[in-house]
């Protein structure tokens, strides 16, 4: 897909980071841009941001875990613009670090709802009406390195990464198949300097976190270290932009990385068992 001036682009997560970056970029190249968050605030701010660069914007607050919220999103999309030809589904959060064995229920279940759910009813929801189309059209799913690696104590970020990886590859692979004019690509970005450290802000009362040991929160504020050293949303953005013009299925942003990806693809296949760690320098 290379011709993107007055086609439409819907972004879950679009009020801040990521998101909100890749909008700007969208709405640079002429698209009219969808904004989706949970944050009523932030949503506004960025609706705002966008309009003054005389850009086309419609905000829709939506929270990705419920397909309710999903499906109203397309529906305000095809209201407001009739087409839908990109779609990010980019929202996420981070947290429930620590032991696997210590993460509670509701870790499992707020992490997954947003990063792996979210991506889930964005496909079920979007990916048939492009399909309906029969348009130039791209998916774009955010995972992370991440879900290329397995380091100690994040377990659940990881597992919902790891599948939004594989899905990527499979919807990859069957829109092939079917001879779709769909392109899918899937964001494996390092550290970004965005707030997912303080994704607990949006995470639901009754999914609360409980106490959280000495040694935990030392480990999270190690990460948050690296994260607000991390590349700039707006660079991630770029290399998105590149990818869908492309047709690239992986955006790897961090080359830095890529030793370690090696290292597990090679005790994988050499049947070496292996500890992976990540270091203050790699962001």
């Amino acid at each position: 897909m290379r011709d993107f001036k007055d086609k439409v682009a819907v972004v879950t997560g679009g009020a801040s980071g990521i998101g909100l970056a890749m909008a700007r970029r969208f709405a640079r190249e002429g698209m009219r841009v969808v904004i989706a968050d949970i944050e009523v605030d932030a949503l506004a701010g960025a609706e705002r941001e966008i309009r003054s660069m005389g850009a086309t914007v419609l905000a829709v607050h939506t929270d990705v875990s419920r397909p309710q919220d999903i499906e109203a999103l397309a529906a305000n999309a095809l209201r407001a613009f009739g087409r839908v030809h990109i779609v990010c589904n980019n929202a996420g959060v981070g947290g429930a670090t620590g032991p696997v064995w210590e993460r509670s229920i509701g870790d499992w279940q707020w992490v997954m709802g947003v990063n792996l759910w979210g991506v889930i009813y964005g496909i079920r929801t979007f990916v048939p009406l492009m399909l309906k189309q029969g348009e130039g059209a791209h998916v774009v799913n955010t995972a992370s390195v991440a879900g290329l690696l397995s380091v100690p104590f994040a377990s659940v970020y990881q597992a919902t990464k790891h599948a939004v990886v594989t899905i990527s590859e499979t919807l990859y692979a069957e829109l092939a198949a079917a001879g779709a004019r769909i392109g899918v690509s899937v964001l494996c970005p390092g550290f970004v300097k965005t707030r997912i450290m303080d994704s607990s802000r949006n995470r639901p009362a009754e999914l609360a976190e409980g106490t959280v040991s000495p040694a935990v929160e030392a480990g999270r504020q190690r990460f948050r270290s690296m994260v607000e050293a991390g590349m700039s949303p707006d660079a991630v953005a770029d290399k998105v932009l590149e990818a869908i013009r492309e047709e690239k299925l992986y955006v790897l942003t961090h080359p830095e990385f890529n030793q370690r990806i090696r290292q597990r693809v090679d005790a994988i296949l050499a049947g070496r068992n292996l500890v992976l760690q990540i270091a203050a320098s790699e962001h």
